[in-house]
């Protein structure tokens, strides 16, 4: 006889939920207990959504395969599969799936062996790669992993400091005039520009009554950078990326940047900008998300003055927390002048995954939501430092993103 889940004791769900991952996803197939398959229809009343049921399916098939199906590949990405255990199981959990992952997979013999390592390709994904999973690196590899985070870490410093410093430091320089009237410092658009009524026509000359200059020295943390960054395993890469571009605003004297991870707790990173390495293996790559818990940190905190800040939120806006307030307070921020958009992904490519309805509430308050490389960033961030409108930047993107 089928019973509906909604109908049994608390402690009786639990208990079907336990026999459900037990038997695996065949079960509900199988005319041995048909209130499995109404669990899975109704996997909410156990605290388990349908769609998380799947996720978790697919998670364990990777360890457990020979007992039950999955909708997956053989081999999953490996910092979201080990996002998945961290949603649905305790630590000590956690623990015995990755020590069954080791000795039925062998994953330290296809990945973490110090033999191997050094052969691998050198990319974000590996890095990603390496980070999530650094619990199960066996000691003898832990050195070259963390010397390989480090070369990928560096040359993507390289690659991007000096576009970030030139768009910065030139953005910031264009932003104001200077007291100092040195010939090579003449501004001479503005000169020319805001003198046009002393124009000569008889003599074909101008004769300007005020010359403008560019400064030669530059303010201390003119502007605030606060990034806010969603460390779940969909958002991996992001992580990295994330890590990188902080630390190359953090060593900028005219900015002054913060660095939160997130996901149902809140990490401050700033005092770790120095070295984006140490950021990554302190980071937990995985597990829930509360987006509000992280914004309600860094607006209390980071924010002093809002209308020179530039509030970076990096997440794909799957909110396990409380999404009214995180609306609510993300409009204060707007009001109060701050500078916020919401990246959906920062990586190199691929098409963001994210909540299509809280990016629409966003959008709506005036905060620009969208996938961003790296690169596309450095131009966004110049064009908010000089005051100009995103919306050409941001439809050129889209229409490159969709062409």
């Amino acid at each position: 006889m089928s019973v509906d889940p909604k109908e049994l004791a608390e402690k009786d769900r639990d208990a079907l939920l336990r026999w459900r991952l037990a038997l695996g996803p065949t079960a509900e197939k199988t005319g041995v207990c048909p209130s499995l398959r109404a669990l899975s229809t109704q996997a909410g009343s156990v605290g388990v959504g349908g769609g998380d049921l799947e996720a978790l399916d697919d998670a364990l098939s990777f360890v457990y395969g020979d007992k039950r199906a999955s909708s997956s590949g053989s081999r999953p990405y490996i910092p979201e599969w080990l996002g998945a255990l961290r949603t649905f199981f305790r630590d000590d959990v956690i623990a015995l799936v990755q020590k069954d992952a080791i000795e039925k997979k062998g994953l330290t013999q296809l990945l973490f062996e110090p033999e191997t390592l050094p052969f691998l390709d050198k990319n974000v994904e590996l890095v990603t790669t390496l980070v999530s999973a650094r619990g199960l690196i066996p000691d003898e590899a832990k050195a070259i992993a963390r010397q390989i985070v480090r070369e990928v870490v560096e040359e993507l410093r390289k690659k991007l400091e000096s576009s970030i410093r030139t768009a910065v430091f030139g953005a910031l320089r264009r932003d104001r005039t200077s007291p100092l009237p040195i010939a090579r410092n003449i501004d001479w658009k503005r000169t020319i520009r805001q003198n046009l009524k002393g124009w000569d026509a008889e003599h074909k000359r101008l004769v300007p009554e005020r010359f403008y200059f560019w400064p030669n020295q530059r303010k201390h943390h003119e502007w605030d950078v606060t990034l806010v960054v969603d460390q779940s395993g969909s958002m991996a890469q992001s992580v990295v990326y994330s890590s990188v571009m902080a630390a190359i605003f953090a060593s900028l004297d005219v900015l002054r940047t913060r660095l939160i991870l997130f996901d149902t707790e809140v990490v401050d990173m700033t005092p770790l900008l120095t070295d984006p390495v140490e950021v990554l293996f302190t980071a937990q790559l995985g597990g829930g998300t509360d987006i509000n818990r992280a914004v309600a940190y860094a607006q209390a905190n980071h924010v002093q003055r809002p209308e020179k800040t530039l509030f970076l939120l990096i997440t794909d806006l799957y909110e396990g927390g409380d999404a009214e307030e995180l609306v609510a307070r993300l409009r204060q921020l707007v009001d109060s002048r701050a500078k916020v958009l919401c990246l959906l992904s920062l990586s190199d490519g691929g098409k963001p995954t994210y909540d299509h309805a809280m990016a629409e509430r966003l959008t709506a308050l005036g905060i620009p939501c969208f996938g961003c490389t790296p690169k596309r960033l450095v131009d966004v961030v110049e064009r908010v430092m000089r005051n100009q409108d995103l919306t050409p930047l941001l439809a050129a993107h889209k229409e490159t993103h969709h062409g």
